[in-house]
């Protein structure tokens, strides 16, 4: 059997691994070659041909440099590190060189999300550990789970989106999903209470999400029918290891329908729905707000909207040596500056500078993310010192300024601050449609 976040690969999933990469290969991408090749290393051709056309971005034929973005364009996000900073060129050319970088970054981040909504296979499974292994395998979400792995799960031929998935596999076992016990990155699942209905038949499926209607309230105003109202309130979930940055739905989306047809307005003071997102519980709750539909209205037929958000891409590691101040580092659209190292009242405080190019929103309304970002000192013998608060001493529309304190010796030579956080964020807006929500 097996238990916590372990995951054995079988004769099964090296076969599939082996696919993965033939598919790999049939999709255009190409094999690394060392150092040693006959022909050179790929990596060294590609730096040759982006230096090549870097140098055509300054070419007297405009024609010529709109070329050369282009293909610079067309290699993509893995050109980003060979590209220089653009001092000594032209101002054409260095602003050309900014705007390409600037949409390999987005394209980038982008990969990165898009990475994590691969469908699900489940057509070679038996049992529920064979099946949390499949999920775990094509998705990178874990498990925590301590009962009983060997109960049979029946395979399903057709590949199924994440979440669609998981609950098909819950509902197979019933087993439901405790989104306060998991681990970062893992869901948590226990078994099922009297009465859940099926997982299946209660949620609709839209990108990276899972919606599901939880409870409807209604309410008639008799002296002012303006204050009567129906809240649909829904429950909104997320992979646990793509938080998304902040998640609004904009009123003028949004819709709903009754059984008899009619169009019901959504209510609402502000032109956007806010839900609020933490990587510690994967899921949210929220309400959508209609007009009251007619006494005896059995249900909704549809209730449709939009749902937009701001998507962390890949998480990179800064590294800067305490014994620099003034040192920085950057990773694609982020830079991160150790402002300042210096005691204070028996700690030690370093401030960072966090900048993110293109920010777009995420470090205004929705900036909660920089804060729960991964920071910690290591020694030369690797030991970590965790921060033991923060503060923010500097807020704008791309960067921050955090103090963190520390406990820390006196000689803080050798010691390296390190700082994880996703470096780039892709904007995400996908559709819903949730059908026939019974009404009270």
């Amino acid at each position: 059997m097996m238990t916590g976040l372990t995951i054995l690969i079988d004769p099964t999933m090296r076969l599939r691994l082996a696919c993965f990469g033939l598919l790999l290969l049939g999709l255009g991408f190409q094999p690394v070659f060392s150092q040693d090749s006959k022909n050179g290393s790929s990596s060294e051709t590609d730096g040759e041909e982006v230096e090549e056309l870097v140098d055509q971005l300054d070419a007297s034929s405009r024609k010529q440099r709109i070329e050369a973005q282009q293909l610079l364009l067309k290699m993509g996000p893995d050109i980003l590190p060979s590209l220089p900073d653009g001092r000594g060129m032209s101002i054409e050319a260095s602003g050309r060189l900014e705007k390409l970088r600037e949409m390999l970054v987005k394209a980038k981040a982008r990969q990165a999300v898009l990475q994590r909504r691969t469908a699900v296979r489940l057509d070679d499974i038996e049992t529920l550990d064979d099946a949390l292994t499949a999920i775990s395998f094509d998705s990178g979400i874990e498990f925590q789970y301590d009962g009983d792995r060997s109960v049979a799960v029946p395979p399903v031929g057709a590949p199924l989106s994440v979440w669609h998935a998981i609950d098909y596999v819950l509902d197979s076992t019933n087993l439901d999903v405790d989104p306060y016990g998991g681990m970062s990155g893992a869901l948590a699942l226990v078994q099922r209470q009297h009465g859940r209905p099926s997982r299946v038949d209660s949620a609709a499926y839209t990108g990276v999400y899972r919606l599901e209607p939880t409870l409807i309230s209604s309410r008639r105003s008799l002296k002012d029918k303006s204050l009567s109202e129906l809240h649909v309130n829904m429950e909104i979930a997320w992979p646990p290891n793509l938080t998304p940055i902040g998640l609004t739905i904009p009123v003028a989306e949004l819709a709903a329908v009754t059984s008899d047809g009619e169009e019901l307005r959504p209510q609402s003071n502000g032109q956007t729905i806010d839900i609020a997102t933490s990587p510690s519980v994967p899921q949210s709750e929220f309400y959508l707000p209609f007009d009251l539909p007619p006494a005896g209205t059995p249900e909704l037929k549809s209730v449709s909207g939009v749902i937009e958000a701001l998507l962390p891409g890949k998480s990179e590691n800064f590294e800067l040596e305490l014994g620099s101040p003034g040192s920085s580092q950057s990773i694609d659209a982020m830079t991160v500056t150790l402002e300042s190292v210096r005691r204070r009242d028996g700690l030690v405080e370093v401030r960072l500078a966090v900048d993110l190019k293109n920010a777009d929103r995420s470090l205004e309304s929705h900036r909660h993310w920089i804060f729960e970002n991964e920071v910690h000192i290591v020694d030369q013998a690797k030991q970590q010192s965790n921060y033991f608060s923060f503060e923010v001493f500097r807020q704008g529309p791309t960067g921050v300024g955090v103090a963190y304190l520390f406990d820390l010796p006196a000689d803080l030579k050798n010691y390296r601050l390190i700082y994880r956080s996703p470096v780039a964020v892709a904007r995400d807006k996908a559709s819903f449609l949730l059908g026939n929500v019974p009404l009270p």
